[in-house]
């Protein structure tokens, strides 16, 4: 064996890619990869994998936040109707609005362009289950934060969204992930008047078949929020909600 082989046959036998590093849970390498590459498709996943580390610690890192928005809006400067690029920005705003307060929001654009970048994705790819999910929390978030006048505004309303996660749950209907989150949107929107329905896709999420390392939190985070309501009144299970991703 040559000197060569060597040492380049080891490196090819432990050499990652972005899509190896993102299921197994390695959310900044899958970052590294990806923006590397620096193809929309892998411009997008580098997106897609510093909003997963945000979601996994929990927190809301405007420098993370910043450099996920810069990619994704990169993967579509180099392809206007990238699915993945649209997605990826939508969310990155909606996760950058969160810590902000909703006139914040509406002076900022976040949530119209977020809304507007979904609905485009469905529009090019209707059974994007990932894009009818946004929505359907979308709309829930904006109802229960913005009240009537806020959800009249932005032409929010929870018939949208039931109508949103009926269509994610039928494009993915073993997503763990998209139960969690719509039951988490409508705990922290209205915990009282949705009871039934948060724990109905609580039980769903922790049925589901948890696939990657992110489904697999999302289904913990469920299984840990449903205990919690148990010794908290509703006031603390709503605020717990809304301070989870």
């Amino acid at each position: 064996m040559s000197l060569i082989a060597l040492f380049v046959l080891p490196f090819l036998a432990t050499a990652k890619t972005p899509e190896d590093a993102f299921a197994a849970g390695q959310y900044s390498e899958a970052a590294g990869l990806a923006e590397k590459d620096g193809s929309a498709d892998s411009l997008a996943l580098a997106a897609r994998s510093l909003l997963a580390e945000q979601v996994v610690n929990g927190t809301l890192d405007k420098v993370q936040l910043d450099k996920a928005e810069s990619l994704a809006r990169q993967a579509i400067a180099q392809d206007a109707d990238h699915i993945e690029g649209r997605l990826q920005l939508a969310i990155a705003l909606a996760m950058k609005a969160r810590s902000m307060s909703t006139r914040a929001v509406l002076d900022s654009g976040y949530g119209k362009q977020g809304r507007e970048l979904a609905e485009s994705v469905i529009e090019d790819d209707p059974d994007n289950a990932y894009a009818h999910g946004f929505l359907a929390v979308w709309h829930v978030e904006v109802v229960g934060k913005g009240g009537a006048l806020g959800s009249a505004i932005m032409g929010a309303s929870m018939d949208d969204a039931e109508a949103h996660f009926k269509a994610a749950v039928a494009a993915t209907p073993d997503d763990p992930a998209l139960y969690w989150q719509y039951a988490r949107a409508l705990a922290a929107s209205n915990l009282r008047r949705y009871r039934d329905e948060v724990y109905a896709n609580l039980d769903l999420s922790l049925k589901a078949t948890a696939k990657t390392s992110l489904e697999k939190l999302m289904q913990q985070r469920a299984r840990a929020y449903w205990n919690y309501t148990v010794d908290h009144n509703l006031r603390e299970s709503e605020a717990r909600a809304d301070a989870l991703l």
